[in-house]
This record gives structure tokens, sequence and C-alpha cells, in this order.
């Protein structure tokens, strides 16, 4: 995510390092680099020019304390203009105070308009309000269908019919229906188009003026930069828009739609899907988005996923493991599939300053797959005593788990190293010491 953008802005700071104060002179070239990261990001070129603009008005004169660099400085300020750019602060789900609250979503076919309804759904769920989906695409072959599958997986119910042309009817029967099982939202799946062309429209404007929807959420492919701009003032347009989600945004490199959205439309960006599973949806939230652009991760978002997955008993347990320094290999793999749970590894490592930079060879989750396979080839007495494991017992190891003998013992000193590690920083602990890793933005490479 933004990965291309990150590389060019980080690179941009770097012709300030160095330098003893802001000036016009100095930061000239900084400006341009950054308008024209944001060009390439497929930005609009007038957003880009006015962003810049307001950074350079504001680095120019600013006073540099003994404490930060001018080049600190300087990404302070672009930091604060991407917040402002990106809507300043989360754009909440509005709830009617009537219920049930009615949720539109409106797109294109194969924005994922329907996976992200699913995606909806379990997040209200996971908040303690009472879902209900609605499948009112009544044209695309197994629309409802698809629904119908994704809404049992997460265990929410739903309503679809087999055959109807009218939406309308349709939707007024699906609310009916929420109605009678006290359901507490409801989410309206609707038709697309490949482009929003006139018949398109016109139903979606008499769904929206029949229902009256608190939210009418529109779905865009975050990868498509401008195009994703130019449907959403069409959309627009004709029906009464809230808000945006970017689907796909774990496949956007440039970043340019999230951008441009809210200055092109005025209105919020409200989520963000960054996987195909069904939890794989993030609230929007700008300051954690623009710290991320500039390569600074977010720390945040990744301990609420770690809380989301991790069990508070079994962490207390693993603590009291370490710091009798007992962990061992069950240990280890209990960990894997936490942080399998908690999503794509490279999205994980994102989050961490520093690790944003690190680039595809550096991360390969295959090796995470063998490792998994390499501890379940052990025996439970190996796992919790690797000493055990001499010539023979690797050479089975490697046979069952489909490795070589030579990524055993990698395993093997890997995981000692981490032992070792781990007694190092539970004798700081027990000192009183905090241990803390320090990072960079203008680390040299």
């Amino acid at each position: 995510m933004f990965e291309a953008l990150t590389d060019r802005l980080v690179n941009a700071f770097r012709t300030l390092s160095g330098k003893a104060r802001i000036t016009e002179a100095n930061i000239a070239d900084t400006v341009k680099e950054i308008r024209r990261a944001l060009v390439e990001a497929d930005v609009n070129f007038k957003i880009a020019k006015d962003f810049t603009e307001k950074v350079r008005e504001k680095a120019i004169g600013q006073e540099v304390i003994r404490s930060i660099t001018p080049a600190q400085l300087f990404v302070k300020i672009v930091y604060d203009e991407l917040v402002e750019l990106l809507g300043k602060q989360e754009a909440r789900l509005q709830f009617s105070s009537v219920p049930p609250t009615v949720y539109m979503i409106v797109g294109l076919n194969g924005a994922g308009k329907t996976t992200f309804s699913s995606k909806l759904a379990l997040h209200l769920k996971q908040q303690g309000r009472a879902p209900f989906l609605i499948a009112a695409d009544v044209y695309r072959p197994a629309a409802a269908q698809q629904l119908a599958v994704l809404a049992e997986r997460i265990e929410v119910p739903y309503y679809r019919e087999e055959s109807t042309s009218d939406p309308i009817a349709l939707v007024q029967r699906g609310i009916a229906e929420a109605k009678q099982k006290a359901r507490e939202v409801v989410i309206i799946d609707t038709a697309g188009r490949q482009t929003p062309d006139k018949d398109l429209m016109e139903e979606l404007r008499r769904i929206a003026e029949a229902f009256k929807p608190t939210e009418v959420l529109l779905v865009l492919d975050a990868m498509t930069g401008q195009d994703a701009v130019q449907t959403a003032k069409a959309f627009q347009e004709v029906v009464p828009l809230t808000g945006f989600i970017l689907s796909k945004m774990d496949g956007d490199a440039r970043g340019g739609a999230a951008l441009s959205l809210r200055a092109s439309t005025g209105l919020p960006i409200k989520f963000i899907g960054t996987g195909e599973k069904p939890e794989d949806l993030s609230a929007f939230y700008p300051d954690r988005i623009a710290s991320r652009i500039l390569g600074m991760g977010d720390i945040v978002s990744l301990v609420e996923k770690a809380q989301a997955e991790y069990d508070a008993e079994k962490a207390q347990k693993l603590q009291e493991k370490i710091r009798k320094n007992k962990f061992d290999l069950e240990d280890m793999l209990e960990q894997i599939r936490t942080l399998k749970k908690m999503g794509n590894i490279r999205e994980l490592l994102a989050m961490i300053p520093g690790f944003s930079q690190l680039k595809d060879a550096e991360i390969d989750e295959k090796s995470i797959k063998h490792v998994e396979a390499i501890i379940l080839s052990m025996t439970p007495e190996e796992r919790r005593n690797p000493a055990i494991i001499n010539g023979s017992r690797r050479r089975r190891i490697a046979a069952g788990s489909g490795t070589s003998i030579q990524q055993v013992n990698q395993l093997l000193r890997e995981f000692e190293q981490m032992r070792k590690l781990l007694r190092s920083l539970n004798k700081l602990q027990s000192q009183g010491r905090d241990p803390r890793l320090s990072h960079s933005l203008f680390r040299k490479k």
C-alpha cells in the first residue's frame, strides 16, 4: 500500500538532510520532487500543485528549534498537510434513531460491492450490532448466490429472491423481514454496471428515494486512480453519497484515489479493503494513512489487530514461560498462527516504523509456511525440547515437512537465537531497563 509513493517521498526528504535551516532555495527541489511524486501516484495535477504550495508556504519562515532538524520539521509539515488532504479525522458510520438503519452500497461491477457488504456486516457484528444483508442485484448472474455464501460464512442473516425484476419491491420485502427479525442494520447490495450508465443511475436514484438510507456508500477500486475520482463524481451527481470505500488497497502502490477523493468531492473515505478475507476491512484514519505514506508505519493499527486476535490468558501464560526461559517450539508455532490470522505479512510489517521500505525479496511468506510445516512434523517432545533433535530426527522432520535438512537446521539455529534474545530482554526488564529500538527515516541504505 502506497509503496511507490512512499519511496519517492522518502527520497525527496533526504535532499534536506544536513541542511542547517529551511530556506526557499533549499526546499525548492524537494517541493518539486513531492509534486512530481504525487502526479506519478495519479493525483490530480491541481490537487498536487495546491498541496505542495501549502507545504512551501508553511515551511518558509518556520523557526527550527534545537531538538529537531530542518528535515524533520519539513516532514512534519508534509504530514500535517497530508492529514488535511485525507480528511482530518475518521468519518464514522451514522445510525438512524429509529431502527433499522439502512445502508445502501453502490458501485461499478468488479469494484467489490458484494464482498464489501459482507465485510461491513461482519464489522458491525463484531461491534455488537445486528446486521442484515439484502441481495438487490437482480441482473448479475449468481450475485445473490455470492452474497448468500458470504453471509453464511460470517453467520449473518440475509434476504434474496430467486427471480425478480423489481429491485425496489425486493428491498421492501427484505426490510420487512429484517424488521420481523429485529435486525438493527440493513445493508443493501445493489446492482452495478461496467460504466455509470443512465439506467443504473436511475435505478439507484429510485432505491435511494424509496428507502432514504442513512448511508449511501460508493465502493471504488483503489487501483484505478483518477478513474475512481471520475466515477465518484458521476455517482455523486445522481445519488446522495455519504462516503467512499476503497477496495483492493493492499494492491495499490500509488495511492492516487485515496489522496484525491476528499479534495475532488468533499466526501470522506470511510473504509479501506486490505484483502479478500471477511475481516480484511479497516476504518479510514487520515493520520494513520499519512504516517504510512511517509514511511513511518502505523503502530496503532498493528496493536489493534493484535488485540483482536490475541487471547489475554494465553498472552499471560506466554509471558510467564518467557520469564522462566521455557519458551519452546510449540510457543513459536502458536505465535506464527496468531500472526497469520492478523493478515498479510507485508501489510503487517508496513505498519512497523522502518519496515515499510522492505522489498518483496526481503519478505518471503513461503518461508513462514515452511517453518510451520517443519514444526508440525516434529513430535510434541521434540517441540518442547529441541535439544534432542539429532541427525536422524532431522532427516525424518525434513522428509515429513517436504523441506531440506538445511532448512530444518536453519530453523533450529534461528529458534535458539530467538531464545537467547528473549533471555536477554527478560534480563534487561528484570533490571528495570526499557530496551527499545530506534529508527530514523533518513537512515542510509
